[in-house]
């Protein structure tokens, strides 16, 4: 992958997790995933987030990891 396409997809991150939050405010979502707002408020501007914090997120909001990360497939994963 060459690091034009990385830092793309790194630009895009912060996106998506604002599309996954929605209309909750920072501290709601904070709270729904067990997370500080802080770490909420540095992921959506810009600083790569923990592994931990992706996994959490994509299990609690039901979220596609290849779509979180890469913005492939659907943001919602299929139940099963």
């Amino acid at each position: 992958m060459h690091a034009a396409t990385l830092k793309r997809l790194k630009r895009k991150l912060p996106e998506r997790l604002a599309q996954v939050r929605g209309d909750r405010s920072q501290r709601q979502f904070a709270r729904d995933l067990g997370v500080f707002q802080q770490n909420i408020n540095r992921y959506e501007n810009g600083t790569t987030p923990h592994t931990d914090f992706l996994l959490t997120l994509a299990m609690h909001e039901n979220v596609s990891v290849d779509w979180l990360l890469l913005g492939k497939g659907r943001m919602k994963r299929r139940k099963g």
